[in-house]
């Protein structure tokens, strides 16, 4: 991000005055709200007109008020869009956030109770605009509850999935040192060790990482 141009950033949210409170959050973060819309098509319309960097999204819009939000994150990637694109839910529906992640990089899943905790929200936009993934630390833990012994994730040390956790929360190497206070070469070398036990073959880097995060989700 370029601190003389902020990222520019469109909601779509059917509640007004969420998609106020929204925008407030993020012009406090130093992020620029361009435009404010309530259906999925408006925004997928708007992705289309350019000049967006990132998108937050509810998942439930009209008319059905059931999967819009996916619906338009997947038209968006299928135009061949890039753009960040963040989905907010009011649930933590690991079926969804596996669905938000298979679109492929640059894309998130965040509860809505996190517009109240405005670094996260930021800092969620900022990932997915970055080309990274974020999955609420909700859905992860609910995930990592769930696994079995004969998942590939059994395979990780503690530590592992501490950094596998984070990893899928979008924080960077860096930002996973300074959380477990760990060393950055030592956070180098947990990731190379999580993306070879899960049997994640040699591509670019980003890409292995949300492999990762998918294979956290319960599918690859």
């Amino acid at each position: 991000m370029n601190d003389a141009s902020p990222l520019r950033v469109a909601i779509a949210d059917d509640a007004l005055l969420l998609r106020e409170g929204i925008a407030k959050v993020l012009e406090s973060g130093g992020l620029d709200v361009v435009a404010s819309v309530g259906t999925g098509d408006e925004l997928v319309r708007l992705v289309r007109d350019g000049g967006i960097d990132a998108a937050v999204l509810d998942i439930r819009m009209p008319p059905t008020h059931r999967d819009e939000g996916i619906v338009a994150l997947e038209q968006i990637r299928a135009s061949g869009s890039e753009i960040g694109v963040l989905l907010l839910s009011m649930y933590a529906t690991p079926e969804y956030a596996l669905r938000v992640m298979q679109t492929g990089s640059g894309t998130g899943y965040l509860l809505k109770e996190r517009v109240s905790e405005p670094e996260t929200l930021v800092r969620a936009i900022e990932t997915v605009a970055g080309g990274g993934s974020v999955v609420d630390p909700e859905v992860v833990e609910q995930l990592v509850k769930r696994s079995r012994a004969d998942d590939p994730i059994s395979r990780l040390t503690e530590r592992e999935r501490s950094v596998l956790e984070l990893m899928a929360q979008g924080y960077s190497n860096g930002g996973i040192a300074q959380t477990l206070f760990l060393g950055l070469k030592t956070v180098e070398t947990h990731v190379r060790s999580i993306l070879q036990k899960l049997d994640l073959e040699e591509s670019p880097e980003h890409h292995r990482r949300v492999l990762a995060v998918l294979t956290l989700l319960g599918e690859r």
